[in-house]
């Protein structure tokens, strides 16, 4: 006579293929194996049963209860590649598209940062005017950035605390007008050259920052004098800001021009409907914003790049482009466009 324990695993046996067979989806399958196999299972309780057996008979229950195991288990993955094979012979029949199904909706785009259109902007309007664009190295030789430009040896803006200096003497560039200088000993005149690229400076402030975008524009040819800076600056002024921007130049000194100038722009925060500046902290209670530095190209720069100054002339000028950017959009802080914050990019 057969005991309880050779009842159940009989049971058990007989039941389990029908079982697996009605399981038509994995997650039914592996559930219904989990009620045989699991720590709760049919099978588990069946061992726990063993203890009550006679001491002879236990080793004979564990062999049949072992081959039951291997049974549920070979039949369980069996059953699993059915289901699997029958899923992707689905797939493969089945129609390529559906095109009652409505169509995914695209991510939406990232967003052209504002310096890069300002850049693209600038690029264009001199472009438009004849000028070409040149590249150089953002880290250059002392000579390019400072010697060849007229700085004398103990000006400031060769001091540690003003520029990034590698150990090897090399430094990271301070303005683009080592393009020009590149420019100028490698190529001969004449030639209308722009240089847009990034700078590095030890600034740090609601306007200035550390590393940032600047544009060198440079014209040399014969007999060109400050009329035509000054033509080519009401140009970009009316392109860049529009019509009757005013735009004024103060006389300063740069050691690579002779004689220099800053130009401003009317300020855009503070301008109110009749066209008048109230002042602002922006700009400093004046109505008016620095934009850009430039001059005509000093003779000693000439002689230092091989170009006859008795023969040649010329001009250059080099705006921060975040300073355009600010102007262009009314930006309040600097910081703001080296954040990475996408509310402040998606308006652009």
């Amino acid at each position: 006579m057969d005991s309880p324990i050779d009842e159940a695993l009989a049971r058990l046996r007989a039941e389990f293929p029908a079982r697996f067979e009605q399981a038509t989806t994995e997650q039914a399958l592996r559930d219904e194996n989990a009620k045989i196999l699991g720590k709760k299972g049919e099978l588990t309780a069946i061992l726990k049963d063993m203890g009550k057996a006679p001491p002879e008979a236990r080793k004979a229950i564990g062999e049949k209860v072992n081959l039951v195991k291997q049974e549920v288990e070979k039949t369980f993955h069996a059953c699993l590649a059915k289901l699997a094979k029958a899923k992707r012979d689905a797939e493969l029949n089945a129609r390529p598209f559906d095109l009652t199904l409505p169509g995914r909706e695209v991510a939406p785009l990232g967003h052209k940062h504002p310096i890069s259109i300002v850049r693209e902007e600038v690029v264009e309007i001199f472009r438009g005017m004849g000028f070409a664009v040149h590249d150089g190295p953002d880290v250059d030789f002392e000579e390019n950035n400072f010697t060849k430009l007229g700085f004398p040896p103990d000006h400031p803006a060769t001091d540690m605390q003003d520029s990034f200096w590698t150990t090897s003497g090399h430094l990271l560039r301070t303005h683009t007008s080592n393009i020009q200088v590149r420019a100028m000993t490698t190529q001969a005149p004449p030639m209308a050259f722009i240089a847009p690229g990034s700078v590095f400076r030890r600034d740090d402030d609601a306007t200035h920052s550390p590393m940032f975008h600047q544009l060198e524009a440079f014209l040399i040819d014969e007999n060109v004098s400050l009329a035509h800076l000054k033509g080519v600056l009401a140009e970009f002024a009316e392109r860049m800001y529009g019509p009757g921007t005013p735009v004024r130049l103060r006389p300063s000194y740069f050691p690579f021009v002779e004689p220099g100038a800053e130009v401003d722009v009317a300020c855009v925060f503070c301008k109110k409907a009749d066209g008048t500046r109230a002042g602002c902290n922006m700009c400093k209670h004046t109505g008016w914003i620095e934009i850009l530095g430039c001059g005509m190209i000093h003779p000693v720069v000439f002689e230092a790049c091989g170009i006859d100054p008795e023969k040649w002339t010329g001009f250059a000028l080099g705006m921060g482009l975040e300073r355009i950017a600010i102007l262009r959009y009314g930006i309040p802080n600097i910081k703001l466009m080296f954040e990475s914050d996408p509310r402040f990019l998606a308006q652009f």
